[in-house]
């Protein structure tokens, strides 16, 4: 879910916070990314021409192989390095929405029942229902171990992770959709174009959190109540308090301390909820050691790389061997 409303509040507050840019202009840059994020967009998205997953001989689903394997490859091919980052444990704080999500999906598939619905109508529900595995991140780890990509396995969630390795420059931008990055504290978030007028896959969007706190005139610790206020994965919204109402009530009073008396209708357990928030925002903030941060680094093994992807993945051979000379070209 990420933070309720808050690319709205950018694009209306903090335009220019928001940098449009081609990816290759992140050349010579270290970037963090969002493990699931990948990996759930290459299993909604890399899909065969009936929309079925894309599987190897034996039945297997590779849509998450296949999708990754060229988009890190697209970032070694302009001399990006990709890190990428995988979530721990989720904390206790997440429980309800990731309860949500179960529901979300347990009515997808009681959705999917009706014999009524159209194929298309099928397709939006059946992409409802995807769900990583642990099976998925290993095929994942695996893919990258071949391919010489260093990836972290964090002890809790991977944009908190991201973020303060960004913050604390190790790398230099976290490639993410999820909003709550900026929460956490990262300096610069890649991600999906916002100007849905551009079509091209390499077109970027580079949010700067400096910039957009100057554009809101708020703090950092005024941005994270104003988080919290909108909604996010630790804390609902209050009922009738959307993001536009938050904004003005923290840049009128600053903090959620004194927005609340004002309020009607706060939620039982609110205000442990959002105390428990920020600690969570800021929970890793100069705590995170890049000195002793575990990272598998490992070395590119390309004839184990091709023999996987074509023989046990079943992709396509000119592809796969067009792709990994392009990914050496660039690959420093």
């Amino acid at each position: 879910m990420g933070i309720k409303g808050l690319t709205q509040l950018i694009k209306q507050h903090s335009p220019d916070s928001i940098e449009t840019m081609n990816l290759h202009k992140l050349s010579g840059k270290r970037v963090g990314i969002d493990a699931s994020l990948f990996m759930y967009k290459m299993l909604i998205n890399m899909r065969s021409a009936n929309n079925a997953y894309l599987t190897n001989k034996d039945g297997k689903v590779v849509s998450h192989i296949t999708g990754i394997f060229y988009k890190t490859a697209n970032y070694l091919a302009v001399n990006i390095t990709p890190i990428y980052i995988f979530d721990g444990k989720p904390p206790q704080n997440k429980t309800d929405v990731l309860k949500q999500r179960h529901e979300k999906v347990a009515n997808a598939k009681s959705a999917m029942e009706n014999n009524t619905l159209t194929e298309e109508q099928l397709n939006h529900l059946e992409k409802q229902t995807v769900r990583l595995t642990k099976e998925h991140v290993d095929d994942i780890k695996q893919l990258l171990d071949l391919m010489g990509v260093s990836y972290v396995q964090a002890d809790g969630e991977a944009e908190a992770y991201a973020s303060e390795m960004c913050r604390q420059g190790f790398i230099d931008y976290v490639v993410t959709e999820d909003m709550d990055t900026l929460a956490f504290g990262c300096p610069r978030m890649v991600r999906t174009c916002l100007d849905k007028s551009i079509k091209r896959s390499d077109i970027i969007s580079v949010i700067d959190l400096e910039s957009m706190l100057q554009g809101f005139t708020l703090s950092y610790e005024q941005f994270v109540d104003l988080c919290i206020l909108c909604g996010c994965d630790y804390c609902a919204n209050i009922p009738r308090i959307g993001n536009k109402t938050a904004y003005n009530l923290i840049k009128n009073m600053k903090s959620i301390e004194a927005v609340l008396p004002t309020l009607k209708n706060v939620p039982d357990g609110y205000e442990m909820k959002y105390k428990d928030s920020r600690r969570l925002f800021t929970m890793y903030h100069d705590t995170l050691d890049m000195q002793t941060l575990t990272i598998h680094h490992s070395t590119r093994k390309m004839d184990e790389l091709y023999n996987h992807l074509t023989n046990s993945c079943g992709m396509s051979d000119t592809r796969v061997k067009n792709t990994m000379k392009k990914m050496s070209g660039g690959y420093k």
